[in-house]
Parts: structure tokens; sequence; C-alpha cells
């Protein structure tokens, strides 16, 4: 019996090990990803949308603002389908509201190829024309940005279900677009030092 006490607190003691070392090294990421956002203008929901990218990003920048970006990108092509399954299902009333969520939708369909080319940025980073790429990641993002503020003009005082949850899913976009520019600015100001020697 002795024995088998021994046996039990021993497995106790590793599985305590064990989960304070997880803890710690979660931690570790946790901290990572604030550090990161805390460029941020909405910073709980940059930690919310970039949090699995922690362990990979570690302290990046420019794995943050692609991650950044990646998460845009997903997020606009979400409100993107969104509103085009509003329009063909003729949810929205109105035809002013029907000409805003036209308008919004080429504003998403803008906003996804201004985000496909800052994605594509980031991913051929060069020390040789690192100044200009931050100035064309800086430009699409900010059209991208404008793109999203755009759409939530049309629909400005008008009301309805429908049309508060449309300004809802578009104010999110706009924030983790946001929040992507405030990285790519970062890495702007990081500079060269940021990125790995080839």
């Amino acid at each position: 019996m002795a024995c088998s006490n021994y046996v039990l607190a021993f497995i106790l003691l590793a599985v305590c090990q064990i989960n304070s070392v997880q803890l710690i090294s979660g931690n570790g990421n946790q901290n990572n990803v604030q550090k990161a956002c805390s460029v941020t203008r909405y910073q709980d929901l940059c930690i919310h949308s970039l949090a699995s990218f922690s362990s990979s990003a570690k302290s990046s920048p420019s794995r943050w603002a692609r991650a950044a970006v990646s998460v845009t990108l997903g997020e606009a092509k979400s409100v993107a389908q969104y509103l085009l399954a509003l329009q063909k299902h003729s949810r929205i009333n109105g035809r002013r509201s029907r000409v805003a969520l036209s308008d919004c939708i080429e504003c998403f369909q803008n906003a996804i190829d201004e985000l496909h080319k800052s994605l594509g940025v980031l991913r051929s980073l060069s020390r040789t024309t690192f100044d200009t790429q931050m100035g064309d990641l800086n430009t699409w993002l900010s059209a991208a940005l404008t793109n999203g503020d755009t759409c939530l003009d049309g629909f400005e005082g008008q009301r309805g279900r429908q049309v508060k949850l449309l300004q809802n899913k578009v104010l999110k976009a706009t924030h983790i677009t946001s929040n992507a520019l405030a990285l790519a600015n970062k890495l702007a100001a990081t500079g060269l030092e940021s990125l790995p020697h080839s």
C-alpha cells in the first residue's frame, strides 16, 4: 500500500510539473501577443484575433504584421460573403439601403484586393526594397480601412435589425483592419533589423 501511495504521489507531482511548464510557456505566448498588440487601437480584439499566432510570431514585427493582414483578409472575405447573401435574399429593405448595400459590396471587394496585395508584400519582404514595400503596404491597408468606413457611411442614420447586424460586422472588420495597419506601421518603424538576414 505504501509503495502505491509513493507511485501515486510521484505521478501527481509529475503532472503538476508538466502543467506548470505549460502554464509558463503559455504565459510567454500570451505576453508575445499582448506586447505585439500594445501598439493597436483595439487591443482586446487584437489579442483575441491573433493569440493563435503567438508561438510562431514570437516577437517578430514582420510575422505579426503578416498574421494581422491574414486575419484581416479572412474577416473581409467573411463580411463580403455575408453582404452578398443579404443582397441575394433581399434582406435589406428600402431603395437607399439597397444602394448602400451594393456600394458596400463593392467596397469590400476592393478591400479584399488591397489586402491580397498587402499580404503579397509581407510574403516577399526585401532589404533592398523595404522602404518602398512599407509605403505600398501602408497605402493598401489605409485604402482597405477607408473602404470599410465608406461602407459604414452608406448606412448612417438607417435603422433595422439587419442594418444593425451589418454595421456591427463591418465595424469589427474595420477595427481588425486598423489593428493590422498599426502592426504594419510598427514593422515600418522597426525597420530592416526586424527582417531575417539573407
